[in-house]
């Protein structure tokens, strides 16, 4: 980044913190990581009968539907990053393997951009630490 394009990033960064400010002091200190910890992933058998066979018995499995969905928050770059955080955690739960993860946030780079593909690889990234940092 620029010297002058960091400085207008700033700006911006402390006019939206200021105006948030104003609608809700509460928001000053809103920290979206933490808010993440409020949604533990739900279970396999859960998704599977919300988002699997049991509403959609002729549709995707969990699985691929979960897949399905890491690609659209990756194309939808940083302005997902909570909701593909998660949703990379119930695709884990879900069966999916990081391989898998992974090949489908590589193939959106052609709709997205290298940059929004580059994102969603780090958060995944961070999830499969955060997971494997809880079987140890």
């Amino acid at each position: 980044m620029t010297d002058e394009f960091q400085k207008l990033f700033s700006t911006m960064m402390e006019q939206g913190a200021e105006m948030a400010r104003l609608f809700n002091p509460a928001l000053e200190s809103f920290n979206p990581a933490a808010f993440e910890k409020l949604f533990p992933t739900m279970s396999k058998d859960m998704m599977e009968m919300w988002f699997g066979k049991t509403f959609n018995r002729e549709g995707l499995d969990a699985r691929t539907r979960l897949l399905v969905t890491i690609a659209a928050l990756t194309v939808l770059g940083a302005q997902a990053d909570a909701q593909l955080r998660l949703t990379i955690r119930h695709a884990l739960e879900a069966g999916a393997t990081q391989r898998e993860i992974a090949e489908t946030i590589f193939q959106m780079s052609m709709f997205g951009g290298v940059p929004a593909m580059t994102r969603a690889l780090e958060i995944a990234r961070s999830v499969f630490d955060e997971k494997s940092g809880e079987n140890t």
